[in-house]
């Protein structure tokens, strides 16, 4: 894969193999990121991050800083190596925890945006509808999922945006107070 726009535009970066992710496609990324404007100096957190591939869409793009977590192994190995490998280390911190567990020891932290692209075999909705607790007011999260599922509804957040891409969706949600 590669990054798409910004400074580091046709770097090149691994992925994890096998079923357990789910790499964004360039036109999803492309209409994310467009859809979402100028990110500069926000704080991100890229709270499924497989590859890495948002978090170095966004620091790309001008984001300040990057929270990229992910659960399994071969993805934060493949994370870590891609950061690395890009000089993102001073911008990209990697966390190899679940979400849930992840979030309750850092309710200290407050992002400006949130990046939510989990796997589409287990989305749970459980630990997303925590993540308004760490995102500021006024601050975006983004949700991708499969377009057969409805909308779901996040606490403390309003859906503001809605885009189809063939077999995926993309919903924006901001957190108004």
């Amino acid at each position: 894969m590669q990054i798409i726009a910004g400074k580091l535009k046709g770097q090149t970066f691994n992925t994890p193999k096998g079923h357990k992710t789910h790499p964004m496609s360039d036109r999803i990324k492309n209409g994310l990121f467009n859809s979402l404007g100028d990110i500069t100096k926000l704080n991100v957190l890229d709270a499924f991050a497989g590859s890495g591939a948002l978090s170095f869409e966004a620091i790309s793009r001008g984001a300040l800083s990057v929270i990229a977590i992910d659960a399994d192994y071969q993805a934060f190995s493949i994370i870590k190596d891609n950061v690395s490998k890009l000089g993102l280390k001073d911008q990209v911190k990697v966390s190899k925890v679940f979400l849930k567990s992840w979030l309750k020891n850092n309710q200290d932290l407050k992002f400006d945006l949130i990046l939510a692209d989990p796997p589409y075999h287990d989305i749970n909705l459980d630990s997303i509808n925590l993540l308004p607790s760490v995102l500021k007011t006024n601050g975006i999260l983004v949700l991708s999922l499969p377009k057969q599922l409805s909308t779901p509804d996040i606490n403390q957040l309003i859906a503001i945006k809605d885009k189809q891409y063939g077999d995926a969706q993309l919903v924006f949600y901001q957190k108004i107070s």
